[in-house]
């Protein structure tokens, strides 16, 4: 059993998420709680948005044509209903609650992700890698993972990136990251074993949960910097409580984003939106989807600059 009692609560700093249209015939709207001005990254996560549950319905689902991405992988993971995934190297595949779909996008890739017809209820999160400089530029590639659930004191536990309480992840990443859905029973009380390189993002999908000493509630990211050895969590609710826990070394490289690209210049930036426009190869042809690519918004008519994280806070001597 790899739980312990930590020595000390850590702090907590609670991050709030923003509403985000992301298109579709009647505008989904999704709550984007990375990046944003108090937190750039976690690890290198460094997109979160998190969506539902959504009645398809009403809103129309997700309908979002080709498009391209460098620089980053592309995590999906869903709660409920399903998605349909293509993309320029081929892949034609389905998201479904407890399966991960990873694309590493590098030098170029596009896809589409289009709710299915059978979904009524569309419930998930869509999250992005920022890639490391020697390999922002790795071929395309597509994995597909189901873990198996670990159950341990109250908590339902899925591994889908990374190692925790004794369940590992084989699908590769570029940098070390971990990515894990828990769900607590009502009441239950669970204390992990954490790497202490590590720093932690705990995103709230339902329910109320105390990380250490701090209450987060449903939409609430708890971040926790690098130095603790174990993280304790405990459902306050009177039904399940579900949440994401991400977290990696700290990435320490500065990045531009902007649309879907991360770079390290704006150059880069201008570079891969002219060849997207352009239709060049360096992103490929996304077959089957029945309709046309999207088109690269324009560009801002200022220089994109890095996004940084604050400045790491010096702590008391004996402090975590």
């Amino acid at each position: 059993m790899d739980t312990r009692r930590p020595a000390e609560a850590p702090q907590v700093d609670v991050l709030s998420p923003r509403e985000v249209p992301l298109g579709g015939p009647r505008a989904m709207s999704v709550r984007r709680t990375l990046p944003q001005r108090a937190r750039t990254l976690i690890g290198a996560w460094c997109f979160a948005d998190h969506y539902g549950p959504d009645d398809v319905a009403r809103t129309g689902g997700m309908t979002v044509p080709p498009h391209p991405h460098t620089g980053l992988q592309t995590v999906s993971w869903l709660f409920s209903g399903e998605v349909e995934h293509r993309d320029s190297l081929g892949s034609h595949a389905f998201i479904r609650p407890g399966e991960l779909n990873l694309m590493t996008g590098g030098h170029g890739i596009a896809h589409s992700e289009v709710s299915t017809p059978r979904t009524t209820v569309l419930h998930g999160v869509q999250l992005w890698v920022a890639l490391p400089e020697e390999h922002r530029n790795a071929e395309r590639d597509f994995q597909h993972y189901v873990p198996e659930p670990l159950r341990i004191d109250g908590a339902e536990i899925r591994v889908f990136l990374g190692s925790l309480a004794g369940g590992v992840s084989p699908v590769r990443t570029f940098t070390p990251l971990l990515g894990v859905e828990i769900t607590l029973e009502p009441g239950a009380a669970i204390t992990l074993a954490v790497d202490t390189a590590f720093e932690h993002g705990l995103l709230v999908d339902s329910g109320h949960v105390r990380v250490a000493d701090t209450l987060l509630r449903p939409t609430d990211l708890g971040y926790v910097r690098p130095g603790i050895d174990a993280l304790a969590l405990a459902n306050l609710s009177d039904g399940p409580a579900r949440t994401i826990l991400l977290g990696g070394t700290p990435f320490e490289e500065e990045i531009v984003m902007w649309w879907n690209f991360i770079g390290r210049t704006h150059e880069d930036i201008v570079r891969a939106r002219a060849d997207w426009e352009a239709s060049s190869d360096r992103f490929g042809t996304v077959e089957g989807y029945p309709g046309d690519r999207l088109p690269a918004p324009a560009l801002p008519n200022a220089t994109i600059t890095p996004r940084r994280n604050p400045p790491r806070q010096l702590r008391p001597k004996g402090t975590p």
